[in-house]
C-alpha cells in the first residue's frame, strides 16, 4: 500500500532534505498536517491550510525523541524523520525513491536480485539519514511484496546483515489502520462518513470511517468502521493486462477485475449519502496534479484538494486518452509512473461505482504519518 514517492513527479525520486530556500541551508520543517488549531482556527476539513496541506510551522520542538517511520512498499521506499510538537510533530528530514521491489512477485512468487539490490540501496541510504539525525524511536515497516514474497523474510535478514535495519512485515489491518490514523486530519468535520482508500503496488486498502471526534491536542482518532485489504495494486494489475498501451477495453477488463473485490466490502459498508472520499495514493495525487495542471508536483497544492466526481471522471478520462509518451512527458507523471498511473486508475474506478460519492478530497500523506502519529501517542506526547 504505498504509490506516492515522489517530490517532483519526474521520474526517479531525488534523495530529499528540507532546504531553507533564503539561505540554502535546512530549514527548520514544515508544519505538521496533524497539528491541533490554534483557538478560533478552523479544524480539519475546510481547515486544509490549518492543518498543514503542505504548510510550515515554528512550534518549538518538544523534549524527548527523535522519531522516524520508514515504508517499505511494493513500488516505494519512504523514511520520514520528525521531532514532536506542542501541536504535531516537525518533519526534520525525509526520503523518497521508488523501487519497484514487488515487480514481478504476483508471476513468480520471489523478489527479484534486482529489485532487492535497489531497495538495499535505498535502505542504506535512510540508515544513513537515521543515524544522522540522533534517531532514537523508530517503526520501520515492509508491506505486501515482503508479505506474498517466497523469500521475504530472508530479504529482511539480508537488509539486517549488509544495512544494520530491522525490518517488520505488518499485515493488513494494520496497514489499513495506519492509513486511517495518517489521513484522519482530512476527513471532513460535517461528514456522516468516509470511504478512505490506499492504492498500493501490490495491495490496496478500503475504510469506512465515522465522523470523527476532535480531540483537545493532536490529531483526532480514526472512527474505523470496517476494513477490507484486496490482493491487488498498480504493480500486480498492470503487470496482468499491460501498463503502458491501455485501451478502453483493457481498462474495462482492469476495472471489472478489481469490482470482484470491492463489491464484497460495499455490500457490508455501502451507503454515501452524506460520505465523501479520501484517497491517499501516488494515484489519487497524480489525478489531482493533472487536474490542476501543475507544471511541477506541489503537495502543498494537493494535499487536501478537494475533486468533484465529475472532476476526476474528466482527469482519468484525459489519462486514458494519452499515449505512453505523453504520460512520461506529463510533469506529475513521468517515467516511473506512465506504466502504472492507469492501472491505479482502474482501482480508483472500481471503488467510486461500489461507493458513488460526490467529493474526493486528496491526502498526500499517509502510512509515515500514521507510524508517527502511533508512536507519539505511545509517548504520552499530547497529553
Amino acid at each position: 500500500m504505498d504509490d506516492e514517492a515522489r517530490a517532483t513527479g519526474l521520474g526517479p525520486v531525488p534523495d530529499r532534505e528540507p532546504k531553507d530556500s533564503s539561505k540554502g541551508g535546512p530549514r527548520r520543517g514544515r508544519r505538521s498536517p496533524y497539528r491541533h488549531p490554534r483557538p478560533g482556527e478552523p479544524r480539519n476539513g475546510a481547515g486544509a491550510k490549518a492543518f498543514g496541506g503542505g504548510g510550515f510551522g515554528g512550534a518549538a520542538d518538544l523534549s524527548g525523541p527523535t522519531y522516524a517511520a520508514l515504508d517499505l512498499g511494493t513500488n516505494n521506499c519512504r523514511l520520514l524523520v520528525a521531532r514532536a510538537t506542542r501541536d504535531g510533530f516537525r518533519v526534520v528530514d525525509a526520503f523518497s525513491r521508488i523501487i519497484r521491489l514487488g515487480e514481478g512477485v504476483s508471476t513468480s512468487g520471489r523478489l527479484s536480485e534486482a529489485a532487492i539490490v535497489r531497495a538495499v540501496e535505498a535502505l542504506r541510504v535512510c540508515g544513513a539519514k537515521m543515524r544522522n539525525r540522533g534517531v532514537t524511536r523508530r517503526r520501520l515497516i515492509a508491506t505486501e511484496a515482503c508479505r506474498a514474497a517466497g523469500n521475504g523474510l530472508d530479504f529482511l535478514d539480508r537488509v539486517r546483515d549488509q544495512v544494520g535495519i530491522e525490518l517488520e512485515i505488518v499485515d493488513r489491518e494494520t496497514e489499513a489502520r495506519l492509513a486511517a490514523t495518517g489521513c484522519t486530519p482530512l476527513v471532513d468535520p460535517q461528514a456522516q462518513g468516509v470511504i478512505l482508500f490506499d492504492i498500493g503496488g501490490g495491495s490496496s486498502e478500503l475504510v469506512r470511517l465515522g465522523p470523527c471526534e476532535p480531540m483537545q491536542h493532536g490529531p483526532p482518532h480514526p472512527a474505523i468502521q470496517g476494513w477490507t485489504s484486496m490482493p491487488i495494486g498498480v504493480v500486480t494489475l498492470a503487470e496482468r493486462h499491460g501498463g503502458v498501451t491501455v485501451t478502453p477495453e483493457s481498462f474495462e477488463r482492469m476495472v471489472t477485475e478489481v469490482a470482484v473485490y470491492v463489491g464484497r466490502f460495499a455490500e457490508m459498508h455501502g451507503g454515501t449519502d452524506g460520505v465523501h472520499m479520501l484517497g491517499t495514493s501516488g494515484t489519487v495525487t497524480t489525478i489531482a496534479g493533472v487536474y490542476l495542471d501543475l507544471l511541477r508536483y506541489e503537495r502543498r497544492r494537493v494535499d487536501g484538494c478537494w475533486m468533484s466526481d465529475e472532476q476526476v471522471t474528466g482527469v482519468i478520462g484525459r489519462l486514458l486518452g494519452m499515449s505512453y509518451e505523453a504520460r512520461v512527458a506529463n510533469p506529475c507523471i513521468g517515467a516511473e509512473r506512465a506504466d502504472l498511473v492507469l492501472a491505479g486508475c482502474a482501482i480508483l474506478e472500481a471503488i467510486r461505482r461500489a461507493f458513488p460519492c460526490p467529493r474526493l478530497r486528496v491526502a498526500d500523506r499517509g502510512l509515515r504519518e500514521g507510524m508517527l502519529v502511533q508512536m507519539m501517542r505511545e509517548d504520552g506526547v499530547w497529553q
